[in-house]
């Protein structure tokens, strides 16, 4: 039985429900699915797919490894081999947008990468400028994201400076675009980065939700001033206060994390031991703000932040204290134990084929430069200590010989 052709305008239709990895080797059948397959309009059909269908997602926790996690089978493979592998220092994930992570080895070394295309692209160093009258530097934090405007993708640099008083501070804001490969400064940031009394910093990086970064702020350094959210808008770049459910009480601890791409409230009330977990269903809406989940604990959790959706919906993954995580039944409230323990914060990760001007070979020769000069540093502190070691030996000996 002779089989029929699959019409031109259904191919694009059927390669959009694959993998990256998938569409990376049949870019060698031909040159037309080549160039089917790098074409931006394809580029953009295949991330909206994945995102609305919920496919080829996966986590990847931050802080010294990067280690993706399949939400379906929940399998953890192989740590990921990033740019900075090589590297003695501690790398971080600052965020993940359409498929790119945003990497951080050092206020030197910042990259942006595509881990399935296994492509990446160096940030231009860019000095921070300490303020007259500011010179204890409190904070730097960063936020990752798109502008669909220009089509663009941002990352923000916010540094936070502490004055001589409890009351003063002042920032700097620098936003890096990839379209333009280069950091221009914005307007100050009017707020301040919201910490507790114990130290711990509200939201290190910019949560990602409706184009928009968000954070944890109050109006003064002081600790016990009512913390609010601000959100930055990636396309106009202004700051706006986020208007949060009117219902809420007193005394609890504020957190925001993005979940499906909806912003969610989290209003830890440690002295109870109460968690509610709020998600704005309309962005900018304030009444569309709904509780999502409310639950009790034995214990006082530090922090909880939601991860993920199970596949059916009725589930919400959760990262607790960031070291358990688990799931939590909408309806039961029920909550269950899974076998990993996550390594502090976690992004969320969409297959894409999403390009970026590839600069591969500076990362390279700039992680050999830095080995050469390591090399360099042990060799001639391995020659001091053999001279040392001769000439003790040598004052032995002479002294010997006097006696």
């Amino acid at each position: 039985m002779a089989t029929l052709p699959v019409p031109g305008d259904l191919i694009p239709e059927i390669l959009s429900r694959l993998g990256v990895q998938d569409l990376l080797r049949f870019r060698c059948v031909s040159k037309q699915w080549c160039s089917l397959i790098d074409d931006p309009d394809f580029i953009k059909l295949h991330l909206s797919r994945s995102r609305k269908t919920d496919t080829h997602f996966s986590l990847v926790f931050k802080v010294c490894h990067l280690i993706p996690v399949d939400l379906n089978s929940f399998v953890i493979p192989p740590m990921l081999n990033h740019p900075f592998s090589d590297e003695a220092f501690c790398t971080e994930a600052l965020g993940s947008c359409n498929g790119l992570l945003a990497l951080h080895n050092g206020e030197q070394d910042i990259v942006l990468w595509n881990p399935l295309k296994r492509k990446s692209h160096m940030l231009p160093f860019n000095e921070i400028k300490f303020p007259p009258y500011f010179c204890f530097l409190q904070f730097i934090v960063y936020g990752f994201g798109h502008d669909p405007i220009s089509d663009d993708y941002k990352l923000v640099r916010m540094v936070q400076f502490d004055g001589r008083d409890d009351d003063s501070f002042g920032s700097e804001v620098k936003v890096y675009s990839l379209r333009t490969n280069s950091w221009r400064r914005i307007k100050d940031f009017p707020f301040y980065l919201y910490k507790r009394a114990d130290g711990y910093l509200q939201g290190e990086c910019g949560v990602l939700a409706n184009n928009a970064l968000h954070w944890v702020v109050s109006k003064k350094p002081k600790s016990d001033t009512r913390s609010f959210v601000v959100a930055f808008d990636i396309g106009t770049e202004e700051y706006r206060v986020v208007e949060l459910p009117d219902c809420l009480d007193q005394g609890f601890r504020m957190n925001v994390k993005s979940l499906d791409g909806s912003l969610c409230l989290i209003a830890n009330y440690c002295e109870i031991h109460v968690v509610d977990i709020w998600m704005m269903k309309e962005y900018g809406v304030k009444e569309s703000w709904t509780k999502l989940v409310s639950f009790n604990q034995s214990k006082p959790f530090d922090f909880v932040l939601p991860l993920a959706f199970s596949k059916n919906g009725d589930q919400v993954l959760l990262n607790i204290d960031g070291n358990e995580v688990v799931w939590c039944d909408l309806r039961s409230k029920r909550v269950e134990k899974t076998r990993f323990r996550c390594l502090s914060g976690a992004h969320m990760l969409v297959e894409s084929l999403v390009p970026l001007n590839d600069n591969d070979a500076v990362i390279n020769k700039k992680v050999m430069a830095r080995k050469r000069r390591r090399e360099m540093v042990r060799k001639s502190r391995k020659k001091k200590n053999t001279k040392r070691f001769r000439f003790r030996v040598w004052n032995i000996e002479k002294a010997g010989k006097s006696e």
